[in-house]
C-alpha cells in the first residue's frame, strides 16, 4: 500500500494539469527566472475573452523520474538499500500575466520516494506542496521588478543561494525581492525565510530559526573590459545553528565577489567570499574561494573542454575557543560536488580536473576526478546540508572520487542523463570508522510540458 499512497499526489498534480491542457505551441516557462525579466509572448497565449491580449496564460509542468543506487552509503556506516531508490517529482504550474506590469504565478509540486531502507530523507519526499505562489510587478519606472510570495531563488552560480535541483525536493523561500536596473547593471534586494519541507500534503512552513537579507549586483555585459562580475552582501541568521564546535545562535554577514566570462577558447568562473559575525557569543571569521577554469579545443573533433576546478573553504582551527572559523555556504546548490552528494563545502580544499565533449547533437559526455582534503584537522568533515560526516581521525585526505556522466537532450522538452561515481576513502575516513568505498549510479529522465 505504501507505493500506492505515494502515487496519489501524482494523480492530483497530473489531473490539475490535464484539466487545463496547454496549447500545442506553449513552451515550458521556468519560474526561476530573474525578477527583471519581461514577458515572452511566444510562451503565452491570450486568455479566452481577452481580445486585446492583455491577459496571457501559460500552463505546464514537469515529470522527473530518477533511479539511484548507492553501494556502501556513508562509507558503510548507513543502512544499505536493497535495490536502490526510485525518486519521483511532478510539478504543474499556471502563469498569468495581466497587462504589461502584473504577473501571478502558482506551482504545485509532488515528490515521492520508494526503496530507501532508512526511510525518506528530508529532501526525498514532500507528497504535495505549493512550490511557488507569488505576485510580480514589472517595468515600474526605475524599479524594474518586485516579487512577493513563495518562490525559488538562485543567485549567481548557486554557491550560496540556489533552488537545489539535484535532490528530489527543491528548495523554496517565502520572500520579497526587488530589482533596480541601470546602465551599469542590475541590483536585486531580498528578504527571505527558507521553507521547511515536510513529508505530508500542504504542511510546509517557513523556518522559525533562519532568515536571510541582502543585495546582489551584477554588472551588465560590456561594462567591464573582460567578462562580467557579481558583488553581493548577504546577512544570515540561524537561531539553531550546529557545528563541530557546538550549537548556538548564528548571525553572519557574507561579502562576495564573482568574476565570470569567456574569451576565445577560455572560460572562467571565480568567486571569493569573506564572512564575519557572531556565534554563541563568539566571533565568526570565515572565508572561501572557488574557481572553475576551462579551455575548449575547438579545432579538434567533438570540441572537448579541459577544465580545472580548485576550491577551498575555511574550517575551525580550535573548537575549544569561542571563535568560529567554519565557512557556511547557507543555501548552496544541491549535490554540490557531484550527484553522489557525499561531501559539502565546509572546512575543505579540493582539486577537480575534468574533460567534457559533445560527440553528437544534443549529447554530452564528461569525466572528472575530485581529490578532497579537510583544511583544519581539528574541525569535522561535513556533508552537503552541513551535517557532520566524520570528526577526529588522522591526516587531511578525505578521499578521491572518479565520476563519469552522459546526457542526451532528446528535445527542448525531454532529457535523459546518467552518472557513475566511485569514491575511494582517504586517511580521515579510514581512521574514524567504516571505510568501505562508495559506488553510486544514477539515471534521470525529465519531461517538461
Amino acid at each position: 500500500m505504501r507505493p500506492v499512497r505515494r502515487l496519489l499526489p501524482l494523480c492530483v498534480a497530473l489531473v490539475a494539469a490535464a484539466a487545463f491542457p496547454p496549447p500545442a505551441h506553449a513552451l515550458f516557462d521556468c519560474p526561476v527566472e530573474p525578477v527583471l525579466s519581461r514577458y515572452d509572448d511566444r510562451k503565452a497565449c491570450p486568455v479566452v475573452g481577452a481580445d486585446d491580449g492583455t491577459l496571457r496564460l501559460t500552463l505546464g509542468g514537469e515529470i522527473r523520474q530518477r533511479y539511484e543506487y548507492t553501494h556502501n552509503p556513508g562509507f558503510g556506516d548507513d543502512p544499505q538499500d536493497e535495490a536502490g531508490v526510485w525518486l519521483q517529482r511532478y510539478t504543474a504550474h499556471a502563469d498569468l500575466g495581466l497587462g504589461d506590469h502584473l504577473r501571478i504565478f502558482g506551482q504545485l509540486s509532488s515528490a515521492n520516494e520508494i526503496g530507501r531502507k532508512a526511510g525518506p530523507s528530508p529532501v526525498d519526499e514532500d507528497r504535495l506542496a505549493v512550490q511557488n505562489l507569488f505576485v510580480e510587478l514589472r517595468d515600474l519606472g526605475g524599479i524594474a521588478g518586485l516579487r512577493a510570495g513563495r518562490q525559488e531563488m538562485r543567485l549567481g552560480s548557486g554557491r550560496l543561494i540556489d533552488m537545489r535541483e539535484g535532490p528530489n525536493v527543491r528548495r523554496t523561500f517565502d520572500a520579497v525581492r526587488f530589482g533596480v536596473d541601470s546602465a551599469l547593471g542590475v541590483v536585486t534586494g531580498l528578504a527571505a525565510r527558507p521553507v521547511v519541507p515536510l513529508p505530508g500534503s500542504f504542511d510546509n512552513t517557513p523556518s522559525d530559526d533562519e532568515r536571510l537579507f541582502g543585495a546582489y549586483a551584477t554588472a551588465r555585459e560590456g561594462v567591464l573590459p573582460l567578462g562580467q562580475a557579481d558583488f553581493y552582501v548577504l546577512r544570515y541568521v540561524d537561531e539553531g545553528a550546529r557545528y563541530f564546535q557546538g550549537r548556538g545562535e548564528e548571525r553572519r554577514t557574507s561579502v562576495g565577489l564573482r568574476a565570470f566570462g569567456a574569451a576565445g577558447n577560455w572560460d572562467w568562473n571565480w568567486e571569493g567570499v569573506y564572512q564575519v559575525g557572531d556565534f554563541d557569543g563568539g566571533d565568526i571569521r570565515a572565508w572561501t574561494f572557488a574557481s572553475d577554469t576551462g579551455y575548449r579545443f575547438r579545432t579538434l573533433a567533438w570540441a572537448p573542454r579541459l577544465g580545472v576546478s580548485a576550491n577551498i573553504a575555511s574550517g575551525d582551527s580550535d573548537p575549544s575557543d569561542n571563535r568560529l572559523e567554519t565557512f557556511n555556504p547557507m543555501f548552496p546548490r544541491g549535490n554540490y560536488f557531484s550527484e553522489a552528494a557525499v561531501l559539502g563545502p565546509r572546512n575543505f580544499y579540493n582539486v577537480r580536473p575534468s574533460v567534457s565533449t559533445a560527440p553528437l547533437p544534443g549529447v554530452s559526455v564528461g569525466t572528472d576526478v575530485n581529490v578532497f582534503w579537510r583544511l583544519e584537522e581539528a574541525d569535522a568533515v561535513y556533508g552537503p546540508p552541513g551535517q557532520i560526516v566524520r570528526s577526529g581521525g588522522d591526516g587531511r585526505h578525505v578521499g578521491t572520487a572518479w565520476s563519469v556522466n552522459a546526457a542526451y537532450e532528446m528535445s527542448p522538452r525531454a532529457a535523459f542523463s546518467i552518472v557513475f561515481t566511485h569514491f575511494f576513502p582517504g586517511k580521515v575516513i579510514q581512521s574514524t570508522g567504516p571505510d568501505e568505498a562508495i559506488t553510486f549510479v544514477e539515471a534521470t529522465f525529465q519531461f517538461r510540458f
